[in-house]
């Protein structure tokens, strides 16, 4: 998920939190494209296994990406989104610019800290593999499907 907004980043310095919504789809289902909004804090400290950082690949990247803490290493972390199947390697406490604290859905404010976010953050990272393997299957089973339509037309 992204958004390629550099106000976000001197928003947060200023006030220490802010709120927008988001742009993508990498993080669904817990964040809607376009419908839910999330807030953002600033980070104190090192980060934790299934925390939401917002960070910047590099320097240079205009876009900020939301994804999740699946690893952390002792000199950063590795990250992927809930909605995506490969890993990102190499992102480290510099790329960090806050980190995701709640989101807002039909008006109301859900923290990351509740019991359920907790869950869903957990549930989410310990499926997976069977998440992936189901996704590989459907598209092995798709691309099977087409080429018996080809040979059949």
């Amino acid at each position: 998920m992204s958004n390629g907004t550099g106000a976000l980043e001197e928003e947060l310095m200023r006030t220490g939190e802010i709120v927008f919504s988001n742009r993508g789809r990498s993080m669904m289902p817990l964040i809607r494209e376009g419908k839910d909004l999330v807030v953002i804090k600033k980070c104190r400290g090192r980060l934790k296994k299934y925390d939401v950082p917002l960070y910047r690949k590099d320097e240079e990247s205009p876009h900020h990406i939301l994804h999740r803490i699946i690893k952390v290493t002792p000199d950063g972390y590795v990250i992927r989104g809930d909605n995506c199947y490969f890993k990102e390697y190499g992102i480290t406490d510099g790329n960090i610019i806050g980190v995701l604290t709640a989101v807002v859905r039909n008006g109301r404010e859900i923290p990351v800290t509740s019991a359920g976010m907790k869950i869903y953050g957990r549930v989410w990272v310990f499926i997976y593999p069977l998440r992936f393997v189901v996704f590989k299957g459907k598209r092995g089973v798709l691309k099977v499907l087409r080429l018996f339509r080809r040979k059949k037309g």
